[in-house]
């Protein structure tokens, strides 16, 4: 079984979460979607098809599922994954594929990146509260993924980043 809608695939499916450095545009989705589809249309390990499904949030976030209950992503499918990412990079002007980037949203809701050695200066400025949203694109297997992609930063990884600001009380908040 090949593709299938991304919301038909279990919890327990093994997710990668590739957040691009900046938005894409429409004509980069467009070939995003259409270089990732064609690859997981015939995506395979060690022979075996494997049962994928993918979806692109806010323009920033490739997500790539795979059921692993039937057959599962092995390091080298994974390593072709990667490979048609990087080739795709350049068609989008955009990064994909290499880490360290930090993703949050902005006071208008937008998806910003930064790099960690900037949160302290991001939360100095106030860009970055307790209460803002950031990413956890470090996350695994997709129900942990429904439950956790969005977090507010004092219940994220982000709040030992944060220092004091993140445990001072605020009358604004409830709870």
């Amino acid at each position: 079984m090949p593709v299938v809608p991304f919301e038909n695939l279990p919890d327990a499916s093994r997710v990668w979460i590739f957040g691009s450095d900046r938005t894409l545009t429409e004509e980069g989705t467009k070939a995003l979607l259409k270089g990732v589809d064609e690859h997981l249309t015939n995506w395979k390990a060690h022979g075996e098809p494997l049962t994928v499904g993918s979806q692109l949030r806010d323009d920033r976030f490739l997500v790539i599922a795979v059921d692993q209950s039937t057959a599962g992503a092995t390091g080298c499918s994974i390593d072709g994954l990667f490979r048609v990412l990087q080739g795709l990079e350049s068609s989008l002007g955009a990064s994909l594929v290499g880490g360290g980037r930090v993703f949050y949203r902005d006071s208008q809701a937008a998806v910003q990146s930064t790099t960690r050695d900037q949160i302290p200066a991001l939360v100095q400025s106030g860009a970055i509260t307790k209460d803002t949203v950031v990413f956890d694109t470090s996350l695994t297997d997709l129900g942990a993924f429904r439950a956790g992609f969005e977090k507010r930063a004092k219940e994220s990884w982000i709040k030992p980043m944060m220092g004091e600001v993140a445990n001072r009380p605020d009358e604004r908040m409830n709870g």
